[in-house]
């Protein structure tokens, strides 16, 4: 009878009840655990696509991670309610065993510890694959500023920059279909803009064959070469890939050898 009657004490039941709101919050833990995991794959493939690149397969993990946290989870909220509410019945049977060890505690710590073995691979796996600097020399660094665009620092003020391309352009024989200075008809405007300004150039010899195979192409041609100052003061000069255009219009090794030249041109000019 005393021992019924500690099982009737309220304290007991008040325990129990403190022991299914833990494990509600560790559930609540999990399923959050794994939206943050699960959106760690986002965060990587936007530093793939910005300057830090990472490869494509480092984020492929996350997802399936994530769901298994947030299923973890919804496990130990649902089983921990079964639980509860067998104890209260065996409580007031009074045919509770005390002394066993927490079935459900066990297995939910060795599932913890498999999936955090699986996360600090997926970790260092990540870290293994991070590519090493194209360079130490920051002066021959080519910067991607954007899908299909390439970047050359330059040494010299983005005017005299645009000038030594025009000039070349032209000893060369190509045309140049006009120079925008985006920068001084911001001022005009009565905008600030840091100095920028765009070269139009082609050869019709050069850009109508590509044209003819992809008339689309005619969005990026003439050829366009763009010097501009960054927030730091470092001027750049940008200017289409042509494997670039090549992939977007579908284009042969022939068909883009005609205006395969710019970047040696940029060099030329940059030198």
């Amino acid at each position: 009878m005393e021992s019924a009657a500690a099982n009737r004490d309220p304290r007991v039941y008040l325990a129990a009840e403190r022991t299914l709101l833990a494990w509600i919050r560790t559930g609540l833990a999990l399923m959050a655990f794994g939206f943050v995991v699960s959106r760690f794959g986002l965060f990587l493939r936007e530093l793939e696509m910005s300057r830090v690149s990472l490869p494509s397969e480092s984020s492929a993990l996350s997802l399936p991670l994530g769901i298994a946290f947030v299923l973890f989870g919804v496990t130990a909220n649902v089983l921990a309610s079964w639980r509860h509410v067998r104890y209260i019945r065996e409580l007031n049977r009074g045919s509770l065993i005390g002394g066993r060890p927490s079935g459900l505690a066990v297995v939910l710590a060795l599932l913890l510890a498999a999936a955090g073995l699986l996360m600090a691979f997926y970790l260092g796996t990540t870290r293994a694959h991070e590519p090493l600097p194209l360079t130490t020399d920051k002066e021959h660094i080519s910067m991607k500023t954007g899908d299909g665009i390439i970047s050359k620092p330059s040494k010299y003020p983005v005017p005299d920059t645009l000038d030594r391309v025009e000039a070349l352009v032209q000893e060369k024989g190509i045309k140049v279909f006009a120079r925008v200075d985006h920068s001084g008809e911001a001022e005009k405007a009565g905008l600030k803009m840091p100095p920028t300004q765009l070269l139009i150039f082609g050869n019709p010899k050069g850009g109508t064959p590509v044209m003819l195979a992809a008339p689309t192409a005619a969005i990026d041609l003439p050829l366009k070469a763009l010097a501009w100052q960054d927030a730091d003061g470092k001027v750049w000069l940008s200017y289409n890939d042509p494997e670039y255009l090549k992939r977007r219009f579908d284009l042969t090794d022939d068909q883009i050898k005609t205006i395969a030249g710019v970047g040696s041109l940029i060099e030329q000019a940059l030198n």
